[in-house]
């Protein structure tokens, strides 16, 4: 009997807003795999034109982007989607500390890892926040 060939899953679309070159080059060094397929961006006021146009799987935004800042720009996509009543994208942000958790959870992202991080913990909170987007979209 011939083995069954399975066939790759698509890769996660992923953006990454931020402003600053080297936040950008610590999440490419992190999701730098096929299973993620990154897309750059770093003028959060032109964040939602952009998540209107590639329909990624989730986003990652840097904390300190432009004079928006990161949780200024989750709240904005989940006003949009609740305005639009369309789902809203699973945003993963990028925090300077510990204690920003408490304002992520206020804004409304589905994750977020602190910097410095590594690879392993940014590949879990994206695939995380995918996951559980996915099963309420199924539900």
């Amino acid at each position: 009997m011939p083995a069954c060939a399975t066939l790759p899953a698509m890769a996660a679309r992923i953006i990454v807003v931020a402003d600053e070159a080297w936040a950008r080059n610590e999440v490419h060094a992190a999701l730098t795999e096929p299973d993620y397929t990154l897309i750059d961006h770093s003028d959060p006021a032109t964040t939602q034109e952009l998540l209107d146009a590639e329909q990624p799987d989730a986003l990652v935004i840097d904390l300190q982007v432009a004079s928006m800042g990161g949780m200024a720009i989750a709240r904005e996509l989940n006003q949009q989607a609740a305005l639009n009543d369309t789902d809203s994208v699973p945003v993963v942000l990028l925090l300077d500390r510990a204690a920003d958790s408490f304002l992520a959870k206020r804004a409304g992202v589905a994750g977020w890892v602190i910097k410095p991080f590594t690879a392993h913990d940014l590949r879990t909170a994206i695939d995380k926040a995918i996951s559980e987007a996915a099963a309420v979209t199924s539900e």
